[in-house]
């Protein structure tokens, strides 16, 4: 999954089906079959909730030296994805929690992914996801 010179997304829910979902979603929409996006849904036995295993699994497989966005869903998620940072050496180098929807920012950060962007301009694009409007 991890293309050189490309920022890798990760896509952390409290449901690995929502995780992979919401991944493939994003990777179909950018025309991709091998986009630099990976779940990171559940615990490593297959329940609800938040597996900082999974996450730091996740981020090093879409790692390509770029940076890594990372998207999250619910409290405890994010908790999870600080500590992560706090902590400095379980992530990739350039790792970063993105404030994003986790639908639509996870599309907007693959599709401009996909373009060869930098970290910065694809963590602004999931931001921009939260202005989508649907009425």
């Amino acid at each position: 999954m991890a293309q050189e010179g490309r920022v890798g997304v990760v896509v952390v829910s409290h449901s690995g089906p929502v995780a992979e979902a919401v991944a493939e979603l994003a990777r179909g929409l950018a025309g991709l079959t091998t986009a630099p996006v990976a779940p990171a849904g559940g615990t490593r036995d297959g329940g609800l909730g938040t597996s900082a295993d999974l996450v730091v699994e996740a981020a090093r497989a879409v790692d390509g030296g770029a940076g890594v966005a990372l998207l999250v869903d619910l409290g405890s998620a994010v908790l999870t994805v600080k500590a992560l940072l706090a902590e400095g050496d379980e992530l990739p180098a350039g790792t970063r929690l993105v404030d994003a929807p986790l639908v639509e920012g996870a599309v907007a950060a693959v599709v401009t992914s996909a373009t060869g962007a930098d970290l910065d301009a694809v963590a602004a694009a999931a931001e921009e996801a939260y202005g989508y409007r649907k009425v």
